[in-house]
């Protein structure tokens, strides 16, 4: 085959066949086919996108570049989660614990966070010594042992993501709906699932900012794994705002501990309890959303949710007293707090902005090389709908060089609207599944 050929065809807006899609993948990680031929294979697809059949067929070759992990041998159902990304977005943290304590395996690979958004993996390396790198030995015993595992992607799974991955973050094509998609599933399909959960981010602190975008992003994932057999259901969720109250790694630990107790903000439980519900339903521990529900707040009154997860931290090479002492985590000795300009009801507290304000604090990274302060971020001391008084604190954000916090505040002028009255919006805006 040509590539050439492969690339001017989908150019000129024609369909690649199985073959052909999976020599250019196979070809793409072998080293074959270059960067550059990949760059414009990318922005061809950017433009022109695929077809169902094709996407199947991408994913598919994607997935099949490099190992395929098989838990069948493992009894208890196989079922993931995966959000899209967003500020202060932590659910995996105390989700995971909660769902596994029913009896579901749960073999979940997560990222890093770049920009704005935070990665689950940054979280929980700020809990000393967490290990996020396993071999896929240790991968595997972990998750026999403890019915869960919280690891990053190891070198040997979907190599051709990584490569592909890092192409199109300086080729122009991150948005490219097929490419997004496909990314996403063939890591989660790797992962040998019989059921997946999508949180599909919406709003200003989300990639997907407009709605019409995010239902196609999730009606594509959904018929994906559908295509696959993985029973897939999605939900589209609201990120205008930040999710919970903490935005930043260790603080962010604290939040979920504090859901694992009982406690948290009630839109994070929202969150965290609607998706178990549906890994649940997925899983076939329960077939009654009620029921579902029950049994997780079951493993939160007996403390079994948060004792698997100070396992699973142990079993990872972290320090399992986090979880009853969180004061052995990184927390920045400084503060300062932005208060209200006038009274009224807190209208407004821009995901975006108030991302980017922690990236600049250090809490997150704008380049792949860059080292995140696992103590700094940004905690909402008043959240969109709350009545607030002249003067009252809106956020208050942790720092250790006062050049960094002048930064973070230059970016958060605007973030934080008051006015006499305020309209909230639905914060699980709708699901998505496959059609019958």
């Amino acid at each position: 085959m040509n590539v050439v050929d492969l690339i001017e065809r989908k150019r000129d807006g024609g369909v690649l066949s199985d073959d052909e899609i999976a020599w250019l993948i196979r070809s793409y990680t072998a080293e074959v086919v270059t960067d550059y031929q990949m760059a414009a294979m990318a922005m061809a697809v950017f433009i022109r996108g695929l077809d169902p059949n094709e996407l199947a067929a991408w994913t598919s070759a994607m997935m099949h570049s490099g190992e395929v992990l098989d838990f069948s041998h493992i009894d208890a159902p196989k079922v993931d989660k995966h959000s899209t990304g967003g500020v202060g977005d932590k659910v995996s943290i105390p989700l995971v614990p909660m769902v596994a304590a029913c009896g579901v395996a749960i073999p979940m690979i997560s990222g890093r966070g770049l920009g704005h958004t935070g990665g689950t993996l940054d979280k929980l390396e700020s809990i000393p010594g967490f290990r996020t790198q396993l071999t896929p030995p240790e991968f595997a015993a972990v998750l026999e042992r403890h019915g869960l595992v919280l690891a990053g992607q190891s070198e040997t799974l979907v190599p051709a993501d990584r490569k592909l991955y890092a192409l199109r973050d300086v080729s122009g094509t991150v948005p490219s709906i097929p490419l997004i998609s496909s990314s996403i599933m063939s890591k989660k399909l790797a992962e040998g699932l019989d059921a997946l959960v999508l949180d599909v981010k919406v709003g200003v602190g989300a990639f997907m900012q407009g709605l019409s975008d995010a239902r196609i992003l999730a009606e594509t994932m959904v018929e994906i794994g559908t295509r696959h057999g993985v029973a897939t259901v999605a939900y589209l969720t609201a990120m205008g705002a930040p999710l919970g109250r903490e935005v930043g790694n260790a603080s962010e630990i604290r939040e979920s501990l504090d859901v694992l107790r009982g406690g948290g903000p009630t839109d994070l439980v929202e969150v965290t309890t609607t998706l178990g519900v549906e890994m649940l339903l997925a899983a076939g521990v329960s077939d009654d959303g009620a029921d579902a529900r029950h049994q997780l707040q079951r493993t939160i009154d007996s403390g079994r949710a948060l004792e698997l997860f100070a396992e699973v931290i142990e079993a990872q090479g972290g320090d399992p007293r986090v979880v009853e002492d969180d004061s052995l985590m990184a927390k920045a000795d400084r503060s300062h707090t932005v208060t209200a300009d006038r009274s009224g009801y807190l209208a407004a507290a821009h995901a975006r902005k108030i991302g980017v304000a922690a990236m600049r604090l250090g809490a997150g990274r704008e380049r792949k090389e860059d080292t995140i302060d696992p103590g700094v971020g940004i905690t909402l001391d008043s959240k969109p709908g709350d009545r607030v008084a002249e003067g009252d604190p809106l956020a208050t954000l942790r720092y250790r060089h006062p050049a960094r916090l002048q930064e973070a505040l230059r970016v958060l002028n605007g973030a934080f609207v008051v006015a006499d009255e305020v309209s909230t919006e639905p914060l699980i805006i709708d699901r998505v599944a496959a059609s019958a």
